[in-house]
């Protein structure tokens, strides 16, 4: 049977968008409808982000009340999102893991935005990021526009909520068993200062957690790659850079420098270097590893 469900009309955001594009996803037959009426919210099957009510068992999933929704661990509260995925969010991720980092990634810096909690503070004075909330905020009416278009800018920024929903769980899925395979490689490199991976999978955030690995070389494309790894991906500071003789060089004269036929670049950076192939890419990490 088709079920109902009922959120605010008027401006809409980001967290009730992804709330409801969420439960799209997880319910067979759902009808939507924006509006504020107490009767149509009481009848309703599902309310999001809107009626003064938390409750799970009902298929209630608010946090305007005055006592709110509850937090979590990191204090960071629940919004209307983070409360439908604690319901759904287990069940469309196919396990706890991906679920959870669905959350952390997706869910909860949206849930912050909707809470007026700020993530980072810009850098450049009238410059800032442009994220998910910003995407939204793009699909609601102008002041120039008739607001009658609400319901239909709606339905359209939540198609492309319920894809990105769907592809960060693809996401979160492939990153998680990465991870198992770069962990598993680091723990048996013959040589722990180097781990050589046979994918490009998500190594950074491992690869730190472990005292000894200086250089990561794994595919990409057509060429191979050779990394440096450093104590935090977030910080432009490597283990160990790559040699300064190589910075900026490409194809003969970085070949010359390497004795590397197949070398193709190095970033003048240091942080990274490309061969055409996987021995290529070792050779240039071993030459590194002994400079």
């Amino acid at each position: 049977m088709s079920k109902t469900l009922v959120t605010h009309d008027g401006k809409f955001h980001a967290d009730d968008v992804f709330a409801v594009a969420a439960v799209l996803l997880a319910e067979e037959e759902v009808t939507v409808a924006r509006t504020r009426d107490e009767k149509r919210i009481a009848d309703a099957d599902i309310v999001v982000d809107v009626g003064g009510i938390y409750d799970e068992k009902t298929g209630r999933f608010d946090h305007h009340q005055k006592s709110g929704a509850g937090v979590r661990e990191n204090s960071i509260p629940y919004a209307s999102f983070g409360l439908v995925w604690k319901c759904y969010g287990e069940k469309l991720a196919g396990s706890k893991a991906v679920a959870q980092r669905v959350d952390e990634v997706l869910v909860t810096p949206i849930d912050a935005n909707d809470s007026g909690i700020d993530l980072g503070t810009p850098i450049f004075a009238n410059v800032s990021w442009y994220d998910v909330s910003d995407m939204v905020r793009a699909f609601t009416p102008t002041w120039e526009e008739d607001a009658s278009l609400a319901d239909e800018y709606f339905s359209e920024i939540t198609l492309f909520a319920k894809r990105i929903i769907a592809r960060e769980i693809n996401r979160a899925k492939a990153v998680i068993e990465g991870e198992r395979q770069v962990e598993g490689a680091a723990l048996t490199a013959p040589d722990k200062r180097l781990i050589v991976l046979p994918v490009d999978y998500s190594w950074k955030g491992v690869l730190m957690k472990f005292s000894e690995p200086l250089y990561v070389v794994h595919p990409q494309g057509d060429t191979w790659r050779l990394y440096c790894v450093r104590d935090n991906p977030h910080v432009f500071r490597n283990r160990k850079d790559l040699p300064s003789a190589w910075a900026g060089l490409r194809d003969e004269e970085l070949a010359k420098v390497t004795g590397v036929p197949d070398a193709v670049f190095a970033h003048r950076n240091r942080f990274m270097a490309v061969a055409k192939t996987r021995e290529g890419a070792v050779a240039l990490a071993t030459i590194a590893l002994n400079s």
